[in-house]
């Protein structure tokens, strides 16, 4: 199937789940968790998951932007970019950590049109999201969790605070996109970077977020929806504008 900035969300999305199966394929049958060598904390089966991505996205006449790969393909006024992790929390799958993904969002000259992030782990668990149409997992429509009061909150991080906050519990898992995907599921109350991450590991997730009604920011007020490889970016997400203010004030005295 050829995409183009004309084809259907739905036809956009086949293709993004199609490249998920591939992936999960590779996952399945792979014996080898030593690193490629190539980039620093790559693993070889980074590197075979995204060969399996790269040729089912090209040959759909997808643009790509992959954290294995960088840029490839021309995103122009009529093309599909996917911007893809294809194994998102690589070092929780070498490790036996049932807890680790595909990511996948394609974006045209607008924005964010499908995104789609599979828990490799489970075999089962998919969060989906196209424009305007709401987010969903495994066919059930999502919604947050309401939350208000940071006293009340269970907050999912990436790296530690250099303090204790005044939230009830946090969670540290591991896999950014699978975690981010937690509050727009209503499951976790918010989720912070007290690091930063490449576009990869959060666009699909914040897309999936935007359409269940979930609030998010970036830590200095920069464009998320980045298209560079170089750039990183530091998200925050919560269920209500009232959490993200507490998150942003948590994130900002980390320092």
């Amino acid at each position: 199937m050829q995409l183009s900035r004309s084809s259907s969300n739905a036809d956009i999305l086949a293709v993004l789940n199609e490249v998920a199966d591939a992936v999960s394929v590779v996952l399945g049958s792979n014996t080898d968790w030593g690193l490629s060598g190539v980039r620093h904390s790559q693993y070889s089966v980074d590197v075979a998951a995204d060969n399996a991505a790269l040729a089912i996205l090209h040959a759909a006449g997808c643009a790509v932007l992959s954290e294995e790969s960088e840029r490839s393909g021309e995103f122009g006024a009529d093309t599909i970019m996917v911007i893809m992790d294809p194994l998102d929390g690589s070092t929780n799958a070498s490790r036996g950590v049932q807890w680790y993904a595909t990511a996948l969002c394609a974006i045209d000259q607008d924005g964010p049109r499908a995104a789609l992030v599979v828990n490799q782990a489970s075999g089962k668990d998919r969060y989906w999201a196209t424009r305007g149409d709401g987010a969903f997992h495994n066919g059930k429509r999502m919604s947050h969790s309401g939350c208000t009061e940071l006293k009340q909150a269970v907050v999912g991080v990436s790296g530690l605070a250099s303090f204790r906050p005044k939230w009830a519990q946090f969670r540290a898992l591991g896999a950014a996109a699978l975690d981010i995907c937690l509050v727009a599921q209503g499951v976790l109350d918010g989720w912070i970077d007290f690091n930063s991450h490449g576009v990869w590991d959060y666009m699909a997730s914040i897309m999936i977020c935007g359409e269940a009604g979930v609030s998010f920011a970036e830590h200095e007020d920069r464009d998320l929806f980045v298209t560079e490889y170089a750039s990183k970016r530091t998200p925050i997400v919560a269920a209500t504008p009232e959490l993200l203010e507490a998150l942003q004030g948590i994130r900002s005295n980390h320092g």
